[in-house]
C-alpha cells in the first residue's frame, strides 16, 4: 500500500488532506491548552478556598482548632492545598510534554511538507516542460513533411511542364530534395525527443512521484503517531498524580478518623469548668412556729446577711442606684423560689472597681479576678508558664552574653570586654523584674488552688446558679455568671464602698429623661435583682430592652415608666426592633 502507485493522480488532493492534518494537530494542541487553563484555574479556587477556611491568627478561630474536629478539618484544608498543587502538576507537565513539543513539531511538519511539495511541483514542471518540447518537435516535423511534399508536388509538376526550362526545373528538384532532407531531420529530432519524454514519463510516474509521495505518505503517518503518543502522555500525566490525589485523600480519611468526641469533649470542660460545687440541700424552714425563723447554715440566702453591714451615708439608710440608672421600684416577692436563691451569689459582695466595669468593654483585672475559679487558675498558669518561658529566654541570653564577655577577656582583639556590661545589666534586671512578676502570678495561683480543694458553703452556693442556664448559652457563661461589677471577690468591705460612690451620683441622674425602647425579651428563667442596679423578672414574662448586651453579659430592660434595671442576658431571650435608633441586627 503506496500513495506513490494508488495515488499517482491525486497530488492536489493529498496537498489538501495533509494540511488539513496539521489542523487537526494544531486543534488538538489548542484543546490541551484549554485544559492547562481550566486545571490553573482550578487549582487558584481550591487554593483560594483552602486559604478562605484558614483560621485567622490571633483570633478566636485560632483558639477553637483545639478541638479534634477543628484540627482534622484544618488538615483537610491543607490536604486540599496539596491537592490543588497536583492540579497544578498537571498544568505544568501537559504544557511542557505536549503543547510545547506538539507546537514545535507542527512548525517542523510544516516545513516538511513544503519541501516535499515543492519538490513535486518542481517534478511536475520538468514533465510539462518535456511535453512542451515533445509538442513543438512533433509540429515541426509535421510542418517540414508538409513542406516537403508541396516542393514534390511543384518538382513534378515543373518536370512535366515542356515550357519551363531545365534550370527551373532543376532548381525545383533541388528544393523539392532540400525540403525532403529538412523533413527526415524533423522525423529523427521529434523520434530522439520522443524517445526521451518517454523515459521522463516512465521515471516522473515510476520513479519521482512515488517517491515523493512515499515521503509525504510517511510524514502524514508520523503525524498520526505523534497525535497518539501526545494523547497517551494526555492521560499519563493524569495518572501520574493519581497516587498523590490518592494520599491527600488519605490523610484526609486519617484526619477524619482521628477525630476524638471524648477528648473534644473533655477540652469543653476545661474551658468552661468553673471550680464551683452545686449547692446544698435547704433544711425546711417552720411556717407555724410563731418564733422568728433563724436561717440555716446551708441556706442560699445565709450569704445575704452573713458579714455585711450595710453603711449608712449621707443619713440615708437604702442603698443608691448604678450611676446613669433609674431607680428600682418594683416591691420585693415575698415567696423566694429555689430559682430565686440560685442567682443569689450575683448579689453578694461586689468587687471595688464595680464603676469601671460601667464603662463597657473596661480591661480585665490583672489576677483574672474576674472568672471562676477553674478558669482563673487556668488562666494564672498559663501566665506563669509564660513568665517562666520568658525568664529562661532571658537566662539564656545572659549566658550567652556572659560566654561572649569570657571570650573578650582572653581575646581582647575581638572586642571590648566593657561594651558587653550594659547589656548584661539589662538582662538582668528583665530577669528580675520577670520573676517578680512570676512570684506574683505564683502567689494568686496558689491562693486559687488552695481555695478549690475546700469546697467552702460559699462557692457551692455561688455555683448553684450555673446549673439554671440554658445550653444555648455556653459561650457566654463566663460573662452571665459575674455579678453586674463582674466579679467573684469576696472582699467583706466592698459593697460598703459601692454604695458610699453610688450616693454620689445617685442625685445627680435620678431625673434623667427615660431611654428609648429598641426591642423586646422574654424573661427565659426567673431572677431576682437583689443587688443595685439588677431587676427581678419572672419566668415567661415579656419586658422592653433599652440597651443590648455590649460584651459583659447584662442587658437593660423596663417594665414601666419607673421600674427598669439590668438583668442577666442568657436569662432572656431578645427580640431587636430592626428600626430602632443604636439597634443592631438581631440574630
Amino acid at each position: 500500500m503506496s500513495w506513490g502507485t494508488e495515488l499517482w493522480d491525486q497530488f492536489d488532493n493529498l496537498e489538501k488532506h495533509t494540511q488539513w492534518g496539521i489542523d487537526i494537530l494544531e486543534k488538538y494542541i489548542k484543546f490541551v491548552k484549554e485544559r492547562t487553563e481550566i486545571e490553573l484555574s482550578y487549582a487558584k479556587q481550591l487554593r483560594n478556598l483552602s486559604k478562605k477556611y484558614q483560621p485567622k491568627k490571633n483570633s478566636k478561630e485560632e483558639e477553637e482548632y483545639r478541638y479534634t474536629a477543628c484540627k482534622a478539618f484544618l488538615s483537610t484544608l491543607n490536604e486540599m492545598n496539596d491537592y490543588a498543587g497536583q492540579h497544578e502538576v498537571i498544568s505544568e507537565n501537559m504544557t511542557s510534554q505536549i503543547t510545547v513539543e506538539l507546537t514545535r513539531y507542527v512548525q517542523d511538519l510544516k516545513q516538511e511538507r513544503k519541501s516535499h511539495f515543492h519538490e513535486g511541483r518542481k517534478a511536475q514542471q520538468h514533465i510539462e516542460t518535456c511535453w512542451k518540447q515533445l509538442e513543438s518537435s512533433k509540429r515541426r516535423f509535421e510542418r517540414d513533411c508538409k513542406e516537403a511534399d508541396r516542393a514534390q508536388q511543384y518538382f513534378e509538376k515543373m518536370d512535366a511542364d515542356i515550357n519551363v526550362t531545365k534550370a527551373d526545373v532543376e532548381k525545383a528538384r533541388q528544393q523539392a530534395q532540400t525540403r525532403h532532407q529538412m523533413a527526415e531531420d524533423s522525423k529523427a529530432d521529434y523520434s530522439l525527443i520522443l524517445q526521451k519524454f518517454n523515459q521522463e514519463q516512465r521515471e516522473y510516474y515510476y520513479t519521482h512521484i512515488p517517491t515523493i509521495f512515499q515521503k509525504i505518505q510517511e510524514m502524514e503517518e508520523r503525524r498520526i503517531v505523534r497525535v497518539g503518543e501526545s494523547m497517551k502522555t494526555y492521560a499519563e500525566v493524569d495518572r501520574q498524580v493519581i497516587p498523590i490525589i490518592g494520599k491527600c485523600l488519605d490523610e484526609i480519611v486519617k484526619a477524619a478518623k482521628s477525630i476524638d468526641q471524648k477528648n473534644d469533649s473533655q477540652l469543653v470542660i476545661e474551658a468552661y469548668k468553673s471550680g464551683f460545687e452545686p449547692p446544698g440541700d435547704i433544711e425546711f424552714e417552720d411556717y407555724t412556729q410563731p418564733m422568728k425563723r433563724t436561717v440555716s447554715d446551708n441556706s442560699l440566702s445565709n450569704s445575704r446577711g452573713e458579714g455585711k453591714p450595710e453603711l449608712k451615708f449621707g443619713g440615708k439608710s437604702k442603698g443608691k442606684l448604678w450611676p446613669f440608672i433609674k431607680k428600682n421600684k418594683s416591691p420585693k416577692q415575698q415567696k423566694e423560689p429555689l430559682s430565686h436563691r440560685f442567682n443569689e451569689f450575683m448579689t453578694s459582695k461586689p468587687k471595688i472597681h464595680c464603676f469601671r466595669s460601667l464603662k463597657r468593654g473596661g480591661a480585665a483585672p490583672e489576677d483574672f479576678s474576674n472568672l471562676p475559679p477553674e478558669q482563673r487558675r487556668k488562666k494564672l498558669q498559663q501566665k506563669v508558664d509564660e513568665l517562666n518561658k520568658d525568664i529562661q529566654k532571658e537566662m539564656d541570653q545572659r549566658d550567652a552574653i556572659t560566654k561572649m564577655k569570657d571570650v573578650y577577656l582572653k581575646n581582647p582583639q575581638m572586642g571590648d570586654p566593657a561594651s558587653l556590661d550594659h547589656k548584661l545589666t539589662e538582662v538582668s534586671q528583665n530577669i528580675e523584674k520577670l520573676r517578680l512578676e512570676a512570684q506574683k502570678f505564683e502567689a494568686w495561683l496558689a491562693e486559687v488552688e488552695g481555695r478549690l480543694p475546700a469546697r467552702s458553703d460559699q462557692a457551692r452556693r455561688q455555683s448553684g446558679m450555673y446549673d439554671t442556664q440554658s445550653p444555648a448559652t455556653v459561650n457566654n457563661c463566663a460573662q452571665d455568671r459575674e455579678s453586674p461589677d463582674g466579679s467573684y471577690t469576696e472582699e467583706q468591705s466592698q459593697e460598703s464602698e459601692v454604695k458610699v460612690l453610688a450616693t454620689d451620683f445617685d442625685d445627680e441622674f435620678d431625673d434623667e429623661e427615660p431611654l428609648p425602647a429598641i426591642g423586646t425579651c422574654k424573661a427565659l428563667y426567673t431572677f431576682e435583682g437583689q443587688n443595685e442596679g439588677t431587676i427581678s423578672v419572672v419566668e415567661g414574662e415579656t419586658l422592653y430592652v433599652i440597651e443590648e448586651d455590649k460584651g459583659d453579659g447584662w442587658t437593660r430592660i423596663r417594665r414601666s415608666e419607673d421600674e427598669e434595671g439590668y438583668v442577666p442576658t442568657s436569662y432572656v431571650e431578645v427580640y431587636l426592633d430592626k428600626n430602632a435608633k443604636g439597634a443592631k441586627t438581631y440574630i
